[in-house]
């Protein structure tokens, strides 16, 4: 199993950081795939997402559950189908003064034992941990500045 984890402070309130953490959207962009039925707008509780796109120039197929989802202090998503052998990524939020730390932390295992450890740790590992930081730097700067406004409609309480 390997974990990677990353952490930023925003300086934005919780709920909108949470909120855009869980738009379909932003996070789209930030992997570069799209939902299989297109749907937009924001991730909810127990709902079934299908991601593809293209990744190592190889068609990808991914299924992600909402499997926790308690705003605006955190949700997991877990893999139900796709290329990993397990995949689930923690998505804290603690409010601080006024601002958030967003603590994310993916934790996954490749299948076919030792090739795929060799891949995990030297390809995947690397690819992963520089994917979960350009995704925090992606919402600290939309959270910070007026974007946000394009990803979220419903008024922030």
């Amino acid at each position: 199993m390997y974990v990677v984890s990353d952490t930023m402070q925003v300086d934005a309130p919780i709920d909108r950081c949470f909120l855009l953490s869980t738009s379909i959207d932003l996070f789209a962009k930030t992997l570069n795939m799209r939902v299989a039925d297109r749907r937009t707008g924001l991730i909810e509780p127990g709902d079934r997402l299908i991601w593809h796109g293209w990744k190592f120039g190889l068609p990808q197929m991914h299924e992600t559950l909402i499997t926790q989802y308690d705003r605006p202090n955190n949700f997991q998503d877990t893999m139900g189908r796709g290329r990993f052998e397990r995949l689930q990524h923690d998505h804290d939020f603690v409010s601080v003064d006024d601002h958030t730390v967003l603590q994310d932390r993916i934790c996954f295992s490749l299948p076919f034992g030792a090739p795929g450890d060799l891949v995990a740790k030297y390809v995947m590992l690397p690819y992963i941990r520089r994917i979960l930081h350009t995704r925090l730097l992606l919402l600290k700067r939309v959270a910070e500045s007026e974007e946000w406004r394009e990803f979220l409609t419903e008024p922030l309480g």
